[in-house]
């Protein structure tokens, strides 16, 4: 069931949901608006201009209120809004509409785990034949809650637990199901 702005209202003053900072209009029917952060992450060039997925990327970070995000670029953000939900509740990411309609990509991987504690990284790509500004806390996207039928046995507990800024890929810590 994904959740109203009653509901979220009611969670989030009741601290069973944290979204910090907040402002109430950032608060949408069905959703909240999360924006985007002031930092910004791009892979590192590497010597044989190959990423292999066994090893460490590196990545250069920086943080600034405003970023050019050039034709075909992709750089990592993160949202300004921590998040800690609790072990019932799932989130969706979404992009905004006006945002893709420039040619602004806007994704994670989609999903924020039941029991996720951190702000989000959002990955960026920019579509377009025009370099993009981008502006620290500028709406780029919302959050949708759902409900699960229960709490999860297993909450969220992983390699982004806690994350603060544009967090870079840690595929490198997984270990491969044989």
């Amino acid at each position: 069931m994904i959740l109203s702005d009653k509901t979220l209202m009611r969670m989030i003053e009741k601290k069973e949901l944290i979204v910090e900072p907040l402002a109430k209009e950032q608060i949408q029917p069905a959703s909240v608006d999360i924006r985007l952060g002031n930092t910004f992450s791009i892979v590192e060039d590497t010597s044989t201009g190959i990423i292999n997925l066994e090893n460490e990327i590196k990545y250069k970070t920086i943080t600034t209120d405003s970023y050019i995000l050039l034709p075909n670029q992709f750089v990592l953000a993160t949202t300004m809004e921590y998040f800690d939900l609790p072990d019932d509740l799932t989130a969706f990411v979404e992009g905004r509409s006006s945002l893709g309609r420039m040619g602004l990509f806007i994704q994670n991987a989609g999903w924020v785990d039941p029991g996720f504690k951190g702000e989000i990284t959002l990955e960026l790509y920019n579509a377009n034949r025009c370099a993009i500004e981008l502006k620290a806390g500028r709406r780029v996207g919302q959050l949708v809650f759902a409900k699960m039928d229960d709490t999860a046995l297993n909450p969220y507990n992983g390699k982004y637990q806690g994350q603060k800024g544009a967090t870079g890929s840690r595929l490198f810590m997984d270990k491969e199901v044989k």
